[in-house]
């Protein structure tokens, strides 16, 4: 039943696919089902041009299709992997990130490796060696919201508290 399915299908059947995906992808957006929806546009001109040779089976048609597949799906991410530009604000959405090198205040102690700091108008957790309240630290690393912290020795190069 699968078999005789398959062998049905025409230039047509592939057009309608290769359209349906392209519809899925304007209402799911992902820019993945784009390509294997050209994949299926190409397949099905593809076989209007060569439906009456008898090399061109359902079989024939679907290794094309999983082919061509896959070649689009590599070429529209390179193509679209190529538009990346650089920034001037690399740490934009990396609040984090941005505090590294900030020196501040302990707000509680760093107890058993674990303490608060406030920077700004927002208390983060941070690590590091333990420490009482109130003395000064430097950010030396930021990994999941949490701050990574040292004894600040020199001069403060900026202060948050």
């Amino acid at each position: 039943m699968l078999a005789s399915a398959f062998a049905d299908l025409e230039a047509w059947n592939w057009m309608v696919l290769g359209f349906a995906l392209l519809a899925a992808e304007i209402l799911l957006p992902g820019v993945f089902l784009l390509w294997i929806g050209i994949a299926a546009i190409v397949t099905g001109a593809l076989s209007l041009w060569l439906w009456d040779w008898g090399f061109w089976t359902w079989q024939v048609q679907v290794l094309v299709f999983l082919v061509l597949s896959l070649v689009s799906a590599f070429a529209g991410r390179r193509v679209m992997g190529s538009n990346e530009t650089a920034t001037d604000e690399p740490l934009l959405n990396r609040r984090d990130e941005q505090l590294v090198g900030r020196t501040g205040i302990l707000a509680e102690p760093i107890a058993e490796g674990v303490g608060r700091i406030r920077l700004g108008d927002t208390i983060w957790r941070v690590t590091g060696p333990d420490l009482p309240a109130g003395t000064r630290v430097r950010v030396v690393s930021a990994r999941g919201g949490d701050l990574a912290v040292e004894p600040d020795v020199g001069e403060p190069a900026s202060t948050l508290h």
